[in-house]
């Protein structure tokens, strides 16, 4: 292990990082001296991170460093880092640094999340849990209380009630069991909802509903799952809570003998409600019950779903016909009548219980698994299926609700085809619903841009030929100077001062310097800086003519300067079709392959920005340079095929895209000509790291003028 470094090292690592009063440095170095080496390293890697960003962010990072690296892992407190750039990002400079101010806060909330149950870490074990469970196939998301839809489970996104994390993740699935046992037990039939919403005190009626529900729900429990029920026994003494005090012992009692029914309670309801009794505290895991979002989801599932069912009877129809000898068929009734019926018979397995049986002209059927799912559903939500869910019309063609027919143009079969084993490359993207990632989500394939003889080069190059002397010359000019070093131990010229200073150690009886010389040293510049082109739809026509144009003197202008640059375009239609086109690569020499290749450059599909980001990303971070910077040039916001990402969902996607860029020390910035662009810009890049350029004809100069800004 190496040994972990002294005060006065780390001191002269930061005075040249960092630009700060040496006092400052110095008892920051003094805290950071008892650290480890690898929280010295860890600590070391952030200061020079957030120095690109801002150097006050930095400053205030390193003060308190030493009490986060103590208290917290490494990965919380690079949580604490990007929690105060994302408050830079949105907020400006005086909210981060309080973020970095108040690392007591954060730490007190670290402590909570270190004994807590994240839902999103442990979503994949609630779903197959769930999706264990009869009934309807039921989604899960994050929300403030707990409840359902009857279509989804909602949990909180961090569950830290208790004082361990299993009792925690405990919690979560109790909480999951419960909401389930509500949509597969008959909590939520439409009959209920509609006397619910009857009585006159609505809001006392849905207590004690939930309360005598509460009662008959923890008896279900305890009979179809005995190991989640110890489990919610188990939080409940933890918490000092009951299923049942003894005053409602007595209605406990009555609903195992009335017959365990949703209507039993509500019946109950109706018996109190004149003088109702003191309500229990609720349960942990009970959450809260919202009628008039469940009837909303209901009807529309309702209608949906009896549309469906009648139209894949058309074709179970005609299968089970088919199957039968020609002179045993029987004519097909009229519209107002059907072949089929329902008829409930007692369960095999489940004495005192019903299943529903389909019959075909009175001879019990066994339908396909897309049809006793309709059916299943169905009860839950009316407990019986009504004679006119059973008459078969339409085309015998269902599609769910929600469903997107798949485009021939969009990218179809391309997943289980060999699109994606082709040179292709698999990229998570955040859904910000759920706060964490979808693993492997969209399909990126890198192209090249084939070159283009049409004179545009020749064009360009003549239209702003009296432009492009003087921009090569300012880029000249930033490249790297001679500086002259004093006090060296050789040189090609005898450094006065120093030779002066040397004699005079000799008169003092001390040994004399061998620096004595002076030379110079030429300061390289070390920058890396990747280009990432918008070639959607949208930018058909004079912006890709701006676009092409910018390009093209900018690259005739960085050959004067020797910065190491790449040049990517993106488009793509939906996750299955992301694509980039390389138009420089960053070995790539500048010639006229190269120009053919900008000129070559068209507009396309879609902009999905953030699998672009993260795959340029991967190809910026194996460059090794100081300065790492990743130019985007677009005319608008995050974009596809879907509905879905051009929304909130694209921009938090993208934004987390770049976020992960700056954990790779690459500095995002983005130029665009979107006016709307103030809108949302800020969210994604932060208040500075972008411009808006009002008119398409100044981009070509302006993209020139920005590099040369961004890296001095």
């Amino acid at each position: 292990m190496p040994k972990p470094l002294a005060a006065d090292q780390l001191e002269d690592l930061l005075e040249d990082i960092l630009w700060a009063e040496a006092s400052s440095k110095r008892g920051a170095a003094l805290a950071l001296a008892g650290l480890t080496r690898a929280q010295q390293e860890f600590a070391l890697h952030w200061v020079r991170t957030l120095e690109k960003d801002n150097t006050a962010c930095a400053y205030q990072f390193l003060i308190h460093a030493d009490r986060a690296l103590q208290a917290l892992s490494l990965p919380d407190v690079e949580r604490w880092i990007i929690q105060g750039l994302d408050v830079y990002d949105q907020s400006g400079l005086y909210a981060a640094v309080e973020v970095f101010r108040n690392v007591d806060q954060f730490l007190e909330r670290a402590r909570a999340a270190q004994v807590g149950a994240s839902l999103a870490e442990h979503t994949g074990v609630l779903e197959r849990v769930v999706l264990g469970l009869s009934g309807r196939r039921l989604g899960l998301a994050a929300a403030e209380t707990i409840h359902t839809d009857t279509e989804t489970l909602f949990l909180p996104a961090m569950a830290s009630r208790f004082g361990s994390r299993e009792d925690n993740f405990r919690f979560l699935k109790a909480a999951a069991a419960y909401l389930w046992a509500q949509t597969r037990f008959g909590t939520w039939r439409l009959g209920i909802i509609e006397a619910l919403m009857g009585f006159d005190d609505t809001q006392r009626a849905l207590q004690l509903f939930h309360t005598f529900e509460t009662l008959r729900l923890d008896a279900r429990i305890a009979r179809e799952l005995p190991g989640v029920h110890r489990d919610m026994q188990h939080l409940n003494t933890l918490a000092g809570q009951h299923t049942c005090s003894p005053h409602w012992e007595v209605w406990r009692e009555r609903l195992r003998r009335a017959g365990d029914r949703a209507r039993d309670s509500l019946a109950l309801v109706a018996e109190v409600m004149a003088a109702p009794p003191p309500l229990p505290e609720p349960l942990c895991y009970q959450g809260e019950l919202y009628p008039e979002r469940v009837e909303e989801v209901l009807r529309a599932r309702l209608e949906d779903e009896k549309a469906g069912l009648r139209s894949l009877l058309v074709r179970y129809r005609k299968d089970l016909e088919s199957e039968q000898p020609v002179s045993e068929r029987k004519a097909f009734p009229g519209e107002a009548e059907t072949p089929f019926a329902a008829r409930k018979r007692e369960h095999d397995e489940h004495p005192g219980e019903f299943e529903l049986e389909i019959r075909f002209h009175d001879q019990p059927v066994s339908p396909p698994e897309d049809i006793k799912r309709l059916i299943g559903s169905i009860m839950l939500d009316l407990g019986e299926l009504p004679p006119d869910y059973l008459v078969p019309a339409g085309d015998g063609y269902y599609r769910p609700k929600g469903a997107v027919e798949a485009d021939a143009d969009a990218g179809a079969d391309v997943w289980s085809g060999t699109y994606h084993e082709r040179g292709a490359h698999l990229y998570n993207e955040w859904d910000f619903r759920r706060q964490s990632y979808r693993k492997n989500w969209c399909v990126m394939r890198e192209l090249t841009v084939e070159p283009k003889r049409d004179g545009f080069v020749a064009a360009t190059l003549d239209k702003y030929s009296r432009h492009l002397p003087g921009l090569r010359k300012t880029f000249e000019a930033l490249r790297g100077e001679d500086k002259r070093l004093k006090k060296e131990p050789y040189g090609d010229e005898v450094d006065i001062d120093a030779l002066m200073e040397a004699r005079t150690d000799a008169h003092r009886g001390l040994e004399m310097s061998d620096r004595l010389f002076t030379r110079r040293d030429r300061v390289e510049r070390n920058i890396a800086v990747m280009f990432m082109v918008d070639m959607s739809g949208s930018t058909r026509g004079w912006i890709n003519q701006a676009e092409r144009e910018s390009l093209l003197l900018l690259c005739e202008a960085l050959e004067t300067l020797g910065d190491r640059y790449a040049i990517y375009g993106f488009s793509g239609m939906t996750r299955k079709r992301c694509e980039t086109f390389r138009v420089k690569g960053f070995d790539d020499a500048y010639g006229d392959e190269i120009r053919g290749r900008i000129a070559g450059i068209e507009a396309k599909d879609y902009t999905r920005m953030g699998a672009a980001i993260r795959h340029l990303t991967e190809l910026l971070d194996r460059i090794d340079a100081k300065t790492r910077i990743l130019i985007t040039l677009s005319d608008g916001k995050p974009d596809d095929y879907s509905d879905e990402y051009r929304s909130r969902y694209g921009i938090e996607d993208t934004r987390r895209a770049l976020i992960e860029a700056k954990r790779r020390s690459i500095h995002p910035f983005c130029i665009t000509i979107d006016k709307e662009g103030r809108e949302y810009l800020p969210h994604m890049y932060g208040a500075v790291n972008y411009t808006i350029v009002e008119a398409v004809e100044r981009l070509p100069y302006k993209v020139s003028e920005i590099y040369r800004r961004l890296t001095v």
